[in-house]
């Protein structure tokens, strides 16, 4: 441990003692430190005087403060943990020099006397044992010296970064909150620190090499030789962020209404015409929250960084659509606002981010329709020939606030607005929720009207800036504001469940000078439904209806409408709009029209949209294969699928292709959620001149936790597989019937992990000359010492057999796939690379061993462990039982690449029941490999940490 440089101490002493203006307020606690970060071994000594105000009516026994810092210590955090949860293991594999921890040195209350405290297990929380109680305002001083040990930067932006820079958040101690009971929250890099309010002292020592940046105010810097002293001031805050780095890049812009400290720039977009920018965006904040109570406000590229603007915005800058004026106002609007509310509003941010979610996404919303109504969601791309006819290319931008939203809801992920932030999964967290918020408070202002809703958010800011608050302190403005309209809705259906929102218009019943509608709630979700009258492209009449319980007729005058149209302007995100509208000149005007459309698009309500787009496949025996795939899937998912693609077979000079349909129904979140209905049919060559066809219908259902984020879950699939076979005469040496059907029934569990993976299914097959069982697990573990153990057990047994060939057999290293599931490149070939192939799949052996096929019962283990990064060994032992012949013992290891698992795998055969594979002839010829071409499952690869 490095010595400490007391009389750096001693100076920081002295300039806290001439800092008149630094008298604390003791309403708050008061929290006074020195903290003198070290460059050469990124480690900050803190002594921290903690003054400690019991503001409740409970006599306290102890204290909690929290460690965040300390999230990084071990690898059984909550911090790491959750990392694991999103398939980053990072921290797990990171060396012990490589990780940030707290090492308290001492700790003494007001008379010097030691005070015990201890680590709360499985939390990055340090408890805190007074010596005396504490009785309702009291206060009780504690001194804590300590030193953090930062961590490097790779796991989260807070750290120490390879440029020499150093980003301080959640860096020292702090109270947690105690309102009745203690809120204990861990680090899960969610940035929801929940911390109380302090006043909160710093002087603060750092090398002379380095330029700060912080949301305190800065009462003087000052220069000693090789070092800097910081004076910090923070008046009711929560918690210091410091940015310090080797250039100077922070801005101060002086505005009106606001002072900035930024380093958020645009290359393209002159400084300039970035002042004018921040000058109209901070007007803009200060009109529609009001008068921000600090000296200055920071914006950070490194909190955008963490909270981007999703989407085409996050695209390299040469091909990014958008304005670059536009596209600076929107990221300095999003980080603004989110420091505005973090810093001023002080709700609990694990449990109601929610609220603030609600009102930095609404005034965006706002900010665009103010000053940017015409812009498209594609930005310049909407004007380019071959992508302006699309419905995405038309879409406002704002319209993606719904889009997003509805792409987990139609995934049946959607999830209250009242989750608790670390229950969210991530892109409901970072996306979905807060965008729903959002569009939930410019729902309610179309309903209230929007001047109401913006008195109240004024309202609320203005009241409760720098307090405790909580949504109930928000839902009270709101009904105050809202007269005499009942808004309970809002928030007992819309914020607090994921009931979707559907409604459509049953029938309209004409008059001469009236309109009798009668509307469907499809969900009973009860809200408010809008209703417009259409005529052309123009709105001549708009009504709010409320009140459907389940159905409800309303009579309306007519003022030359064309056509009624429900949620017109789609503020209210509706879960199908496709049902929505209703012409009033006649039965065949109502009737959607096809649209024939290249490439996959968003959902149009009023067309029914079929796309088309160039597929290509490939096999040996019909090589290339180029086709045009037609389906009816949008961006988003829809009960109904059908997917077909035609394609030709260059080699064989002949139609292949593909086809299914597809129903899924959801039931519910969790327990048995989804049934899925399918056909399926596919026509390939499996041999030189040698076709197979398959038709496959199958009934699916799905398990799942109540806790979305579990990687859990359960699936049982019935289907019945008919195999219709055209084989070549003179290549025919197969033995058995050319066609056959088999029922198959499977039930799979698994809890995808990428610490601890375990899976396991149980299979059952039944056809007319043969059936049988097999079980299969998976185990994989990744142990704190970086080796990883892999586990694989099969076992299978017919119960009858009456075929005459292994074409059905079990097999040990490539199973003939006679239900056609597997993705080989090769299936018949016994020779050459495509023979090569390998899907761990039956026995899993890599060597190919003689007599591989088992007709009556087979028992294989394999195993592998990795002995330096994703160089492993491997080995495979077990037992195979044919009819009439004693059980027979095989095994075989080696050398396995295991560079993406299940992806991309190299298998390198040593020694078998062959003998020594390595010395044997032709050996390139007896290595395997595992891949996988097909670019939906390469896609889930990057994408499985998002749902």
């Amino acid at each position: 441990m490095p010595q400490k440089t007391f009389p750096v101490y001693f100076v920081a002493m002295v300039l806290f003692a001439l800092q008149g203006a630094w008298q604390p307020l003791w309403a708050q606690h008061n929290n006074t430190m020195t903290a003198d970060l070290r460059d050469d071994s990124k480690i900050v000594n803190i002594q921290q005087e903690f003054i400690y105000t019991n503001q409740s009516r409970d006599t306290l026994f102890e204290l909690y403060f929290n460690d965040w810092a300390h999230a990084y210590s071990n690898k059984n955090t909550a911090l790491a943990k959750r990392f694991a949860e999103d398939f980053k293991k990072s921290l797990h594999l990171a060396k012990e020099e490589e990780r940030g921890f707290t090492e308290i040195i001492s700790v003494v209350d007001h008379e010097y006397r030691g005070i015990a405290w201890k680590r709360i297990p499985g939390k990055d929380i340090v408890k805190f044992i007074m010596n005396k109680p504490l009785a309702p305002g009291e206060s009780y001083k504690l001194f804590i010296t300590y030193d953090v040990q930062l961590p490097p930067n790779r796991y989260t932006p807070y750290g120490y970064g390879p440029d020499g820079g150093f980003y301080l958040k959640d860096w020292y101690l702090t109270p947690a909150v105690y309102d009745g009971e203690w809120k204990l929250y861990s680090n899960k890099n969610l940035e929801d620190l929940h911390t109380d309010i302090t006043d909160t002292y710093i002087n603060f020592i750092f090398p002379d090499s380095l330029y700060l940046g912080t949301n305190f105010n800065e009462v003087s810097v000052n220069t000693f030789p090789g070092r800097q002293f910081a004076s910090l001031k923070g008046v009711n805050r929560k918690s210091c962020d410091i940015i310090l780095n080797r250039n100077n890049r922070f801005t101060k812009h002086v505005t009106p209404h606001l002072i900035v400290v930024t380093d958020i720039t645009a290359a393209k977009y002159n400084e300039i015409a970035q002042g004018v920018s921040i000058n109209r965006i901070t007007r803009f904040i200060h009109e529609n929250l009001g008068e921000f109570p600090y000296e200055q406000l920071l914006v950070s590229d490194i909190d955008f960084n963490k909270n981007p603007l999703y989407g085409l915005s996050q695209l390299p800058s040469f091909i990014r659509p958008y304005d670059e004026k536009f596209q600076f106002e929107m990221k300095f609007l999003k980080t603004a606002l989110g420091s505005y509310m973090r810093e001023t509003i002080f709700l609990n941010p694990r449990k109601d981010k929610w609220v603030s979610d609600a009102l930095v996404n609404y005034l965006m919303i706002l900010y665009v329709e103010q000053f940017y109504p015409d812009q498209k969601l594609l930005g310049k791309l909407s004007d380019i020939w071959g992508v302006r006819s699309f419905h995405l290319a038309k879409m406002a931008f704002n319209d993606q606030y719904s889009l997003m939203y509805m792409l987990m809801a139609r995934k049946n992920l959607d999830q209250p607005l009242t989750t608790p932030n670390d229950s969210l999964i991530k892109f409901n967290q970072k996306i979905a929720n807060t965008y729903k918020a959002g569009l939930g408070l410019a729902y309610l202002a179309e309903y209230m009207g929007e001047d109401k809703v913006h008195t109240s958010i004024r309202e609320f800011y203005e009241q409760y800036k720098l307090q405790p608050v909580t949504p109930d302190d928000f839902k009270a403005i709101l009904e105050k504001n809202a007269d005499d309209k009942d808004i309970n809705w809002f928030f007992d259906a819309y914020v607090s469940s994921n009931r979707r929102i559907d409604f459509k218009i049953r029938k309209v019943e004409k008059t001469d000078d009236s309109l009798r509608v009668t509307l469907k709630n499809k969900t009973g979700t009860n809200v408010p439904i809008s209703l417009f009258g259409v005529s052309g492209d123009t709105v001549v009449s708009t009504y709010w209806i409320t009140d459907i319980e389940e159905q409800k007729t309303v009579q309306i005058p007519r003022k030359g409408e064309e056509r009624l149209v429900l949620n017109y302007d789609q503020k209210i995100p509706e879960f199908n709009q496709r049902d929505n509208w209703k012409s009033l000149n006649g039965f065949f005007s109502s009737n959607k029209r096809l649209k024939l459309q290249f490439f996959k698009d968003a959902e149009d309500p009023y067309y029914n949209q079929v796309f088309y787009m160039p597929v290509v496949g490939f096999n040996v025996y019909d090589g290339l294969t180029p086709g045009m795939r037609l389906t009816n899937k949008t961006l988003i998912e829809k009960p109904f699928l059908f997917d077909f693609a035609p394609s030709y077979a260059m080699n064989e000079k002949s139609f292949v292709g593909y086809g299914r349909l597809n129903f899924r129904q959801y039931h519910g979140k969790s327990g048995m959620y989804v049934t899925n209905y399918a056909l399926r049919g596919s026509t390939f060559h499996f041999q030189e001149n040698s076709r197979y066809s398959t038709l496959t219908p199958s009934i699916a259902f799905g398990w799942r936790p109540d806790n979305l984020i579990s990687n859990k879950q359960q699936a049982l699939v019935f289907r019945h597989v008919n195999v219709f076979r055209t084989i070549d005469p003179q290549l025919d040496d197969l033995e058995t019937d050319p066609d056959y059907s088999v029922f198959n029934a499977r039930y799979t569990s698994f809890n995808n992990g990428i610490i601890n993976y375990f899976s396991w299914f149980a299979d059952a097959q039944f056809a007319n000359n043969f059936s049988k069982l097999a079980v299969n697990l998976e185990y994989r573990k990744l142990f704190e010492s970086n080796r990883q153990l892999n586990l694989r057990f099969f076992a299978g047994k017919f119960l009858y057999n009456e075929t005459n060939s292994d074409f059905f057999s079990f097999a040990l290293d490539r199973p003939t796939d006679y239900l056609f599931d597997f993705n080989y490149l090769g299936r018949s070939e016994d020779s050459g690379i495509f023979s090569q192939q390998i899907i761990i799949a039956e026995g899993g052996f890599k060597s190919k061993l003689a007599d591989p096929f088992a007709n009556d019962w087979i028992v294989t283990t394999n195993a592998s462990m990795n002995i330096w990064r994703w160089i492993e060994l491997y080995g495979d032992a077990g037992f195979i039982k044919n009819s009439g012949r004693d059980a027979r013992f095989v095994y075989d290891s080696g050398v396995r690449l295991n560079l993406v698992t299940d992806y991309f795998e190299l298998y390198f055969p040593l020694y078998s029941n062959k003998g020594w594979e390595i010395g044997q002839p032709n050996y390139d010829q007896s290595i395997r490999f595992v891949v996988t071409l097909s670019p939906r499952t390469l896609i889930g690869l990057f994408t499985r940490k998002w749902f």
